[in-house]
């Protein structure tokens, strides 16, 4: 006979109920402990407009401390002397170098055959030499001039004085009675002849002493101005060997070799690549606030290197202005034509500035309003701000120190007063 599991079955008391009344209060100490603890929670659900994770948003807090008023521009590394040589006349080039080749200080980078300017260099050479004889000639004969106008003098000198002499004479035979009073006359008649003779000889040397030394002149300008005219067509016939102007790099050839050219045609083209500058691109909301002299900070590898901004364009080009930055104490190594570099000029510096991290909030608030996190809400607050860095804000009105704000964009809360922060 199978024994069933009666054996196994043992009795269990019935568990005793606390009373209804106990429950009830139980109960209502437990409500009234949460709505006093989510009290506050509500609170901040019933005032809060839009809820928002926390994670999802950035957040800065207001300080206080040095601010510099900079602006980020896109540079470009450019030679600092990069001229075009031009052909100084027409003729017939001769290219001496190619593209990308190094060149030295001096070395020759094309030449034009210019056979008119050579043929008129001769020319001129020829009216040179003939002007040299035509000055020596004169020089000769001035020199002969001058002697017979001195021996005409001298021999005149010599006559006067013999006419005196003869004066002396016959006074004294006169006296003795010797001579009659006209013989006496004749000689004094004689001897101022020859003293009016005399002095009419010298005065006619003067005056062509001084013709022949302005004729002289005259033909030593004469001489002088071809030296001159010679020495520019040299000139011009020494430059149709283009020289290059300092060690560096042949950038472009705008002709080939034995091309025909006109003058003032561009020809060749070199940059010194020992001398570099970066080319930046200032936004034109910044032209009035930019000028020679500007402190710049160029980032290369990594490293700020110090510059200035040397020259600004006069006029705006796709809303931007073109600036030059050069290096203070040398080109750092490893710069490459056309390289592209990070900028930074250096508008103003402030110390003790009220800032704040910069952040979507500029753009998307106008920099007019931001919201500021207070007990786990974000409510929205107007501001003004100042001086704007690539990384700060200047506060001028509306936050202060140790204020925590909203750094993320705020058009996505559709101008909410109020946002609920949820962790």
């Amino acid at each position: 006979m199978i024994r069933d599991t009666s054996l196994m079955d043992e009795p269990v008391e019935r568990a005793k109920r606390l009373p209804r009344g106990v429950l009830i209060a139980v109960a209502a100490v437990v409500l009234i402990a949460g709505g006093l603890i989510l009290r506050p929670l509500i609170a901040r659900w019933s005032a809060a407009e839009q809820s928002i994770e926390r994670a999802r948003l950035r957040f800065a807090t207001v300080t206080r401390g040095d601010l510099v008023h900079d602006v980020s521009v896109q540079g470009r590394v450019v030679a600092a002397s990069r001229p075009t040589l031009f052909s100084p006349s027409a003729g017939i080039v001769s290219v001496q170098v190619r593209e990308g080749e190094r060149v030295g200080e001096g070395d020759v980078l094309a030449v034009v055959e210019s056979p008119e300017l050579r043929s008129r260099l001769q020319q001129e050479r020829a009216s040179l030499d003939a002007s040299s004889s035509d000055v020596s000639r004169l020089e000769l004969s001035v020199r002969q001039q001058n002697q017979v106008n001195r021996q005409r003098v001298e021999l005149l000198g010599v006559r006067v004085a013999a006419a005196r002499r003869l004066v002396e004479r016959n006074q004294k035979l006169a006296d003795a009675g010797l001579v009659n009073e006209i013989e006496l006359e004749r000689a004094r008649d004689d001897l101022e002849i020859e003293s009016l003779e005399l002095d009419q000889a010298r005065r006619t040397v003067d005056l062509e002493r001084e013709m022949l030394e302005f004729e002289l002149r005259d033909a030593r300008l004469r001489h002088d101005r071809q030296q001159l005219v010679v020495r520019d067509v040299e000139r011009q016939v020494e430059e149709l060997t283009l020289r290059s102007p300092f060690d560096g790099l042949v950038a472009t050839l705008s002709v080939e070799d034995r091309d025909a050219v006109i003058r003032g045609q561009a020809l060749v083209g070199v940059v010194d690549l020992g001398e570099l500058e970066v080319e930046v691109a200032i936004p034109e909301a910044y032209a009035d606030d930019v000028a020679p002299g500007v402190e710049a900070l160029v980032v290369v590898d990594g490293v700020d290197h110090r510059g200035t901004l040397t020259r600004v364009a006069p006029e705006v080009r796709n809303s931007q202005v073109e600036g030059r930055v050069a290096f203070d104490g040398g080109t750092p190594a490893g710069l490459r034509q056309n390289q592209r570099l990070a900028t930074r000029l250096i508008l103003d510096r402030r110390s003790d500035a009220l800032k704040v991290a910069r952040g979507p909030f500029l753009e998307s608030g106008a920099g007019r309003r931001v919201y500021v996190v207070e007990d786990g809400l974000a409510r929205l607050r107007e501001i003004a701000v100042g001086a704007v860095s690539v990384t700060e804000v200047e506060i001028l009105d509306g936050l202060e120190t140790g204020d925590e704000i909203v750094l993320s964009d705020l058009s996505r809360f559709e101008g909410a007063e109020t946002l609920l922060l949820r962790n």
